[in-house]
């Protein structure tokens, strides 16, 4: 008799490697291999189903037959780790860029990178946002040290087409709105977070965006200062931590940013 482990890769392998012969020779006697078909095409269904969930535009631009089909090579590349599936298809994005079938929808893949930050952000544990108490109690000299910690939900794209305004006319319905598309229209900066309301996506100017993905990234805020080099960036701060962008913050290692009269400033 098989041992559980035996069993449970037998499975496996005929689910994800879609390889029958071990698990057929476990079957009781008189059972057919082909029952095997029911769990593989439930376990398919099952993704497949969870992937739609997660890219809702995706499966609404190219349609159910033409999503089921990738969706069926993609899980094959690349099988569910874990049993939570809210947390599976992050790497579906980078499929669609090298999946031939959809090269003439070359804006697919970046509106896929914008659909798993939104799904990210929606399933993002709730969490406190930083006090500002704690910032106004450093001393002066710890001020320019400081390195945020991002809210889980927050994440910053830069996507070479439209891809918000593709989304929200995919998503709302709106014909006139994807008619009027451009796609040479340049680069577009994204900030995607869960508010009060639900998720918001926002496009930002180049420089606000490169100012909010250095802070989020842990950068010390000195050198996030010095790299910014413009006169906005108090204000730009003072909203990030007004619209709790932050849940904590850590002092960088003496010496590894020097103190300026600019960041005395802003804090």
């Amino acid at each position: 008799m098989p041992t559980l482990l035996e069993l449970q890769r037998a499975m496996r392998a005929s689910l994800v490697d879609r390889n029958d012969g071990p698990a057929a020779a476990m079957l009781a006697q008189n059972v057919p291999a082909d029952r095997l078909n029911i769990y593989r095409n439930t376990f398919v269904t099952g993704v497949t189903k969870a992937l739609r969930l997660s890219y809702p535009a995706i499966h609404r631009l190219v349609a159910d037959d033409f999503f089921a089909g990738a969706a069926d090579l993609f899980i094959a590349q690349h099988p569910p780790c874990a049993a939570y599936l809210d947390e599976y298809g992050a790497d579906f994005p980078q499929f669609l860029r090298g999946f031939q079938p959809a090269a003439a929808l070359e804006y697919l893949g970046d509106v896929a990178r914008l659909e798993w930050a939104v799904n990210r952000a929606i399933h993002a544990l709730d969490m406190e946002p930083l006090d500002l108490a704690r910032l106004e109690a450093l001393l002066p000299e710890d001020q320019a040290r400081v390195c945020f910690v991002p809210h889980p939900s927050i994440a910053l794209l830069r996507a070479d087409y439209p891809v918000d305004v593709i989304w929200r006319g995919v998503l709302g319905g709106d014909d006139a709105a994807l008619a009027a598309v451009d796609l040479k229209t340049g680069p577009v900066r994204l900030l995607v977070e869960r508010g009060a309301t639900g998720v918001e996506v926002s496009r930002l100017d180049a420089a606000a965006w490169r100012f909010a993905a250095a802070l989020c990234e842990g950068k010390p805020l000195a050198e996030v200062l010095a790299e910014a080099g413009h006169t906005s960036v108090e204000s730009q701060l003072a909203e990030h931590l007004a619209a709790g962008r932050f849940i904590d913050f850590r002092l960088a290692p003496c010496g590894a940013a020097a103190f300026t009269a600019s960041s005395e400033a802003v804090l």
